[in-house]
């Protein structure tokens, strides 16, 4: 027998709460669109799953400092224990019912790993603890149009393709390549970022590569700095979990995926005296092997404020996001992520500062 609503209950109570899955490789600049969509969200009070390859969140702490009314720090939920394509159950349906406990979300965004396929995430919105209650209101892959300007996906590749010359194999089985194109393939917009970085020939060789690689029609739609207006990409109104079967990836025969063939670690930094001087250091780790990223905090001695550093292949940037808080070590983090195989002792002796000659 149905039951009546109760009194206090809207139809918009009983709706589905609209999910924004926002993929994208390695320093694509996710975490850039979803700041900016948070600070410009028109009213929509937000949340936030931001999932990260690594025991370190990074991008979490980024979106907590935004100190933004429509989504305050406790509607940011971190995922740092693997990749939320494989950790479904585990760790994103808990946080998903957390979030929803809250009164009064409007919309989620959904961050994953820059190692994420986001088909398992999408189809997990099937299932019936969650279909009745959230929806995937799109799929938006965020790719870096300076580095596909480039012949790449990544910001640096030179590492790989010497691999890939060494060993034929690899022709059919590129692990970035094969990340690259499934998110494009399951994308209901794509975002092409860093579009101020390229000229007309610039933009137009990273359209093509983008294009070349729908299967599909879809927006592709060119920003700067992440500056995109929330009505574009939140409230496409999809539904994508009910045509996810017809996005083929390269993973639709596989029970499940793994990533061995990335790693991570954390390199912990004492406080610094030139943040341009850690950004040149940043820069040269990047040319040791196959680093695809590097991304953290720094304490620059005698500033109040935390010095947040992205580093993508060579191109280094580093400001000042948000004070120090007093119970926290001033004590800085780098995340490293890259291939498997990575030189860490190398790459740490490259990140951190020279010791003073006695």
């Amino acid at each position: 027998m149905s039951q009546t609503p109760a009194s206090n209950e809207t139809p918009a109570s009983l709706a589905r709460v609209p999910c924004t899955i926002v993929t994208g490789f390695l320093g694509s600049g996710k975490t850039t669109l979803i700041r900016n969509a948070i600070e410009n969200a028109g009213g929509r009070r937000l949340a936030v799953i931001v999932n990260e390859f690594g025991d370190v969140g990074i991008d979490g702490e980024i979106l907590k400092g935004c100190g933004i009314e429509a989504c305050p720090e406790e509607n940011v939920v971190e995922l740092a224990n693997g990749c939320i394509c494989c950790t479904v159950a585990d760790d994103f349906v808990p946080a998903l019912d957390a979030i929803l406990s809250r009164p009064g979300i409007d919309h989620i965004l959904i961050e994953t790993s820059g190692l994420a396929l986001p088909k398992p995430l999408v189809q997990a919105f099937q299932w019936p603890a969650i279909k009745g209650r959230v929806t995937v209101d799109g799929v938006v892959t965020v790719v870096d149009g300076a580095a596909l300007a480039d012949g790449r996906v990544a910001a640096d590749e030179d590492a790989l393709a010497k691999q890939r010359a060494d060993d034929p194999s690899l022709d059919h089985d590129d692990p970035i390549e094969e990340v690259f194109e499934d998110q494009i393939a399951c994308a209901d917009l794509v975002v092409l970022t860093k579009a101020d970085l390229l000229d007309e020939e610039g933009l137009a060789r990273a359209r093509a590569t983008v294009d070349a690689a729908l299967p599909r029609a879809c927006a592709v739609v060119p920003v700067a700095e992440g500056r995109l207006d929330v009505g574009i990409f939140l409230g496409l109104g999809v539904g994508t979990e009910s045509d996810i079967e017809n996005r083929r990836t390269h993973h639709d025969d596989e029970e499940d995926h793994d990533h061995d063939e990335f790693e991570s670690f954390v390199v912990t930094l004492p406080e610094i005296d030139d943040p341009a001087a850690l950004a040149a250091r940043v820069a040269a780790a990047a040319e040791l092997g196959t680093v695809l990223r590097i991304k953290g905090f720094a304490a620059v001695r005698g500033k109040p404020m935390r010095l947040l550093v992205q580093g993508v292949g060579t191109r280094v940037g580093h400001h000042y996001d948000r004070p120090w808080r007093t119970d926290e070590a001033r004590t800085g983090r780098l995340v490293v992520i890259g291939l498997a195989g990575l030189d860490r002792d190398a790459i740490a002796a490259a990140l951190l500062p020279a010791p003073l000659a006695a």
